[in-house]
């Protein structure tokens, strides 16, 4: 099974980062407001980054690496992907 770190931009501008198996279904239940206390009320969210892991592990340790990041790091990473819809 192949894991993926990504980065959601709420309708605040907050980030979040998170890791999941399934991106599709983690976005409709982060959406839907079924996923995180955090999103829950910052909905609707936008997906900026994803990045591919080997491992649960690895897109855990991957995770908490981007949450350890300062917020202008992170925009960074996700304007140097396609991915990116920063304004």
């Amino acid at each position: 099974m192949t894991y993926c770190v990504y980065v959601l931009e709420c309708r605040t501008r907050h980030l979040y980062t998170g890791y999941t198996s399934n991106i599709k279904r983690r976005l409709a239940e982060h959406n839907r407001g079924t996923a995180s206390k955090f999103t829950r009320s910052r909905r609707p969210v936008t997906l900026v980054y994803q990045e591919r892991c080997g491992s649960r592990v690895q897109a855990m340790r991957r995770e908490a690496e981007i949450k350890r990041m300062s917020r202008a790091e992170k925009i960074e990473m996700c304007k140097r992907r396609k991915k990116s819809s920063f304004r």
